[in-house]
């Protein structure tokens, strides 16, 4: 009896069914002094020796059909089966049996009522197993059925854990994801240059790159806002917004700064000046294909760095806008 409590401590600890199969069958052989013990699953209509404990072995990892096994009798009749000599039972499959050391057996079903599995105690000499034995096995039979319903609810609120805590994952994800994009554009928006173009010019840099910053000004934004509305404003800002996306290239950071204003930084160019030629040049391609009711034109300042120039993101972005300015003014003195 004290061992049979020891087993349901133990069992009440057990949160996976690896546990719970070692607890059993350690268990099964010490409670009845017996040669062999096997761990049962109900599995598909068929009977899945799981695990055994045993001095030789015998079935595990085996599957057999309900009807054709002792196994699948005591589940199927809710109640133990005690077989003092193998060979004059007919619930035997003598032939499975035969190549084994077994010569007598008790079986009990893990759980009466709807036998989720059984346990299985096996002797190398014919014996009939106590009303005692029976009982204690029987109870570390019932203590497991609630091990395994344990072990299943544990298993679903953990995984409902590990279900929340990847969604909270992925919320905080888009959070920062949302606080670092241009809602209009899905370019980056001001905070999300400085946290990508900061780390990018600093690792171009110690790569002794050139790199350039390009500060674009959307021009006419407002005439289009006055006389065609705000929506069709905001289409001219994406439209922008691509032409720079298919001009660019992925290794360069781009970003809508807000109102009609774009600037991206360029990594590991010594060409800088004809970058604005094909922002231009995509520009014009854009306004000779699309149907828009605007067409579209930016001024654009370029400030040019060496990979030894220690002026920082922020003196850069100040020179390129004030070069965007001088290319406005120029045009509209013309």
């Amino acid at each position: 009896m004290a061992r049979l409590l020891r087993a349901v401590q133990d069992l009440s600890l057990a949160r996976s069914l690896e546990e719970v199969q070692i607890i059993v069958r350690t268990a099964a052989r010490e409670l009845t002094h017996c040669d062999g013990a096997s761990f049962v699953l109900r599995d598909n209509g068929k009977c899945y020796y799981l695990d055994e404990d045993a001095i030789e072995p015998l079935w595990k990892g085996m599957r057999f059909p309900m009807e054709a096994c002792v196994s699948g009798w005591s589940m199927l009749n809710r109640k133990p089966a005690l077989i003092p000599d193998i060979y004059t039972d007919s619930r035997v499959p003598h032939e499975a049996y035969r190549p084994t050391f077994v010569k007598s057996m008790v079986m009990v079903p893990i759980r009466t009522a709807s036998p989720i599995g059984a346990i299985g105690n096996y002797w190398a000499q014919p014996r009939e197993a106590t009303e005692l034995e029976v009982a204690l096995l029987q109870g570390l039979a019932d203590s497991t059925s609630i091990a395994m319903e344990n072990v299943a609810v544990y298993a679903e609120l953990e995984q409902r854990v590990l279900d929340r805590t990847a969604q909270l994952v992925e919320a905080n994800a888009e959070i920062q994801r949302l606080s670092l994009t241009d809602e209009l554009t899905k370019l980056n928006n001001r905070r999300g240059f400085f946290h990508a173009a900061e780390a990018s010019l600093a690792s171009s840099r110690r790569r002794n790159e050139a790199s350039a910053l390009v500060f674009i000004d959307v021009d006419g934004l407002k005439p289009v806002n006055d006389k065609l509305g705000h929506e069709m404003g905001d289409q001219l800002i994406v439209d922008m917004a691509r032409v720079l996306q298919s001009t660019l290239r992925e290794a360069d950071v781009v970003a809508r700064l807000g109102g009609d204003e774009f600037c991206a930084l360029l990594v590991d160019t010594d060409h800088a000046e004809m970058v604005r030629a094909r922002i231009e040049e995509a520009i014009t391609a854009f306004n000779v294909e699309s149907n828009r009711p605007y067409q579209l034109s930016a001024s654009i300042g370029i400030a040019e760095s060496e990979g030894s120039d220690t002026r920082s993101l922020d003196r850069l972005m100040a020179l390129a806008d004030e070069l965007m300015y001088e290319v406005k003014r120029t045009r509209s003195t013309r």
